[in-house]
C-alpha cells in the first residue's frame, strides 16, 4: 500500500515557518531575505555622505539644513535565494519500506514549501545513479510547485546512487545563492564529501538530511537471516550474505552507525554544512518545528 504524508494539513503547518539563510545572498532581486548590502527597498537602513555620481534625489535636505553638508539615505537590500533539493532515489531509500520513501519524499516537499511559500525559487533533483534528474525545472509559486508533487509522489526508488558525481555534475547548482539540502540515507559506497566540498566552494548553504527507518536505526532482528542488499544486481553479489544476528553483533553495529554518523558530522562542521538525522517513527512536524529549529536552518 502507498503511503503519502502529502495533504492539506501538512502544508498548512508548515505557513509559520520559513527557511534561514545564515550567510550573505548574492541572490536575485524581489525576494524576502534582507542581506548585507543596501538596495531599493523603502525601509531605511542607514545614512552615508553624499560622493560624486550618487543620485541626488536621496539626498536628505533635513540633514542638510543642520550640518550643511549632503547626506544620502541607504535602503535596505532583499534578494531571492534559490533553494534546491537533491532527494537520493536509490533502493535502500525505499525498497524495502515504502513508508521511508514517502518520509523521505515529505521532508523533501516541506523544503520545497518553505522556499515557494517565502517566494523562493525552488528546484528538485532526483539523483538516480550518477545523474541528478530535474523533471520540473524551476518552480516559482505555488501552483507549480503543486503540479510538481504529484509527480514527485510517483517517484520509483531503485538502483544505487552517487551523490557526488550527481552534485558536482549539475549544471544548476548557484554561486553564493541559497541553501542546498541533501535528502539521503547515506549508505552508500560513494564519497559524499566531495559533493559538500564542491558545494562549499560554490558559496551555498549546506544541510544533510538523514533519513533512516525503524530497524535501520534500532534493529531488533535476532536469529540467522539472509541479509540482501537492496541496491544489489543479483542474487550473487557478495554483499549478500547469511548471516546470525547476535546481541552482540546489534551493539556493534550501533557503535558503528554512530561513528559513522559522527564522521559527518564532523565533516560537516569543518565545511560550515548541517547535518541531522531522522527517524520515520518521529512525526515530520515534530522534526521541523524541533531539530531544524535547534540547527538553525528554520525560523
Amino acid at each position: 500500500m502507498k503511503v503519502s504524508y502529502l495533504n492539506d494539513d501538512f502544508f498548512g503547518r508548515l505557513e509559520t515557518l520559513a527557511l534561514n539563510l545564515r550567510a550573505d545572498l548574492s541572490g536575485f532581486f524581489g525576494g524576502k531575505h534582507l542581506v548585507k548590502t543596501y538596495g531599493q527597498t523603502v525601509e531605511f537602513a542607514d545614512y552615508r555622505e553624499y560622493q560624486l555620481g550618487d543620485d541626488i534625489r536621496r539626498v536628505d535636505w533635513n540633514l542638510y539644513s543642520r550640518f550643511e553638508k549632503f547626506f544620502i539615505k541607504l535602503f535596505t537590500d532583499e534578494r531571492q535565494m534559490h533553494v534546491q533539493v537533491f532527494l537520493d532515489c536509490s533502493a535502500s531509500m525505499g525498497k524495502a519500506d515504502p513508508n521511508k520513501a514517502a518520509y523521505a519524499t515529505a521532508v523533501a516537499a516541506a523544503f520545497g514549501f518553505l522556499a515557494v511559500h517565502n517566494m523562493d525559487k525552488l528546484s528538485i533533483h532526483l539523483v538516480k545513479g550518477d545523474r541528478a534528474e530535474n523533471p520540473f525545472g524551476t518552480i516559482v509559486g505555488k501552483t507549480s510547485f503543486f503540479k510538481a508533487i504529484r509527480t514527485l509522489e510517483e517517484t520509483e526508488f531503485t538502483g544505487d546512487c552517487d551523490l557526488s558525481s550527481a552534485i558536482v555534475g549539475c549544471q544548476e547548482v548557484g554561486n553564493k545563492d541559497g541553501i542546498t539540502i541533501i535528502v539521503s540515507d547515506f549508505f552508500s559506497d560513494n564519497d559524499f564529501k566531495k559533493a559538500i566540498d564542491y558545494l562549499a566552494f560554490k558559496k551555498r548553504q549546506v544541510l544533510l538530511v538523514q533519513v533512516l527507518d525503524e530497524e535501520e536505526a534500532d534493529p531488533t532482528f535476532d536469529g540467522r537471516y539472509q541479509l540482501t542488499d537492496s541496491e544489489a544486481v543479483d542474487v550473487s553479489d557478495p554483499k549478500n550474505m547469511r548471516i546470525r544476528i547476535t546481541r552482540s553483533a546489534l551493539k556493534a553495529y550501533a557503535k558503528a552507525l554512530a561513528e559513522y554518523n559522527a564522521e559527518i558530522r564532523e565533516y560537516c562542521a569543518s565545511r560550515g554544512a548541517d547535518f541531522i538525522t531522522l527517524n520515520t517513527t518521529q512525526a515530520i512536524e515534530r522534526v521541523l518545528f524541533g531539530e531544524l529549529l535547534k540547527v538553525g536552518i528554520l525560523e
